[in-house]
């Protein structure tokens, strides 16, 4: 066996057995793991206490078949019927979102001095949730099958819908090509993402019916390929990887969907704790401590737009009060998305190369902080404040009352009796 073949089995094997140990600590104190894997990832990356390198782009690969598992997995809990009615009902709660979670970035970028591009790039940053984090944190907390479930998703595919957009117009823009080019761009991805909505709700049933549910390893292969191809497809069409995820598994139904949920969720454990663990190892500990203070009041602010986004749309769906924080709160975390957009500025001459680093601690905090306070709705105290307080009836007075009493036994009734 070549040598490098042998430093990469024993770092791989090393890191996913410590992940293991990671997420039965978590279980043991009934918290996420994900900022577990997150800090594990920090300590073996780049700038880590022991940067393993070897392993870096085996784990690179399995981070992005742990968000596809994740979003695919999401998708067959529903239906597309599900889909088109909770994106209706979501279009005002979707312009809500952008304007209240992706103008505070700009302002933020503009308030340092960095140009409208970068204002434009971290407004993006800020805007959207981690599709893959609210999808594992839902999974942890065994929500799946609450009423706000659907709400969080429609949300959720609201933002990756609007990326498919985003994403070709950023490009354009840091490109330089003009209005031309970014016209060009934002063509091709209105028609992907119709032509990809169209396929998974017109010809969902025939692809049920070419997988068989009675052969789990056809089953399995079946699935998973078909959901990497169209990410892949996705990918390359400049629509986002976790869309297409989403809709295969919204094109899959019946049996198939039960048999394959159950079949995928092991391997969606496994890739998603990747994925995690790979966001950790490629952040270099000794970038984050000058723009910490700002990525932190950041956090705060659009934690707190992202909680009221959530609350909003739970309310317009009539969930109870309850339910509309848990939507709330488990929207807080931002990602892969957020990354991505980084990771596009950053490589673009003239743009303030501490934007990487501020929207790196920015996901940082807000991953790390997300799925511990996406628990709060499950605690006694905090149902207690939710309950409605008892109305308080002022107490009439005896002596008043026994007056009022023997009044009314001495007035004279109508006839004068």
């Amino acid at each position: 066996m070549h040598q490098s073949t042998t430093v990469l089995l024993i770092e791989v094997g090393a890191l996913m057995f410590l992940l293991g140990l990671l997420g039965r600590l978590s279980r043991r104190f009934g918290i996420s793991p994900i900022p577990l894997y997150l800090l594990a990832g920090l300590a073996f990356g780049h700038g880590g206490l022991l940067p393993l390198n070897a392993s870096e782009e085996f784990f690179s690969v399995g981070a992005e078949i742990g968000v596809i598992l994740l979003l695919v997995l999401l998708g067959l809990e529903y239906s597309a019927d599900e889909l088109v009615g909770n994106l209706r009902a979501a279009a005002p709660v979707g312009l809500l979102d952008a304007v209240l979670n992706a103008l505070p970035g700009a302002a933020f970028a503009l308030i340092l001095g960095w140009g409208w591009v970068a204002a434009v790039v971290l407004a993006g940053v800020t805007w959207v949730t981690s599709s893959g984090v609210v999808a594992k944190v839902l999974a942890d907390l065994g929500r799946l099958g609450n009423r706000e479930t659907p709400v969080v998703l429609s949300v959720l595919v609201m933002e990756d819908l609007a990326m498919a957009l985003y994403l070709p117009l950023l490009t354009a823009l840091l490109a330089g090509t003009g209005l031309l080019g970014g016209g060009i761009a934002l063509g091709i991805a209105v028609l992907a993402v119709t032509v990809v909505l169209v396929v998974a709700i017109r010809f969902g049933g025939w692809i049920s019916k070419a997988i068989s549910a009675r052969d789990p390893e056809a089953l399995l292969l079946g699935i998973f390929g078909l959901t990497l191809l169209v990410a892949g497809v996705a990918a390359q069409l400049k629509v986002s990887a976790a869309v297409g995820a989403f809709l295969v598994g919204i094109a899959v139904s019946g049996p198939v969907a039960h048999h394959a949920t159950r079949l995928l969720s092991p391997l969606r454990d496994i890739f998603a704790a990747v994925f995690f663990l790979f966001f950790g190892l490629t952040t270099d500990p000794a970038h984050l401590p000058p723009v910490l203070l700002p990525a932190i009041g950041l956090a705060i602010a659009t934690i707190a737009t992202k909680i009221l986004t959530g609350y909003v749309a739970a309310r317009r769906a009539g969930i109870a009060v309850r339910g509309r924080w848990r939507a709330g709160l488990a929207l807080t975390p931002r990602g892969e998305f957020s990354i991505v957009i980084a990771g596009l500025a950053v490589a673009t001459p003239g743009i303030n190369p501490e934007l990487g680093a501020l929207a790196t601690a920015y996901v940082l905090i807000t991953v790390v902080v997300g799925p511990i306070i996406a628990r709060l709705p499950d605690f006694e105290w905090f149902k207690a404040l939710l309950r409605p307080r008892p109305t308080v009836v002022a107490a009439v007075p005896v002596q008043a009352t026994e007056a009022q009493g023997a009044l009314t036994q001495h007035t004279p009734d109508a006839t004068g009796q």
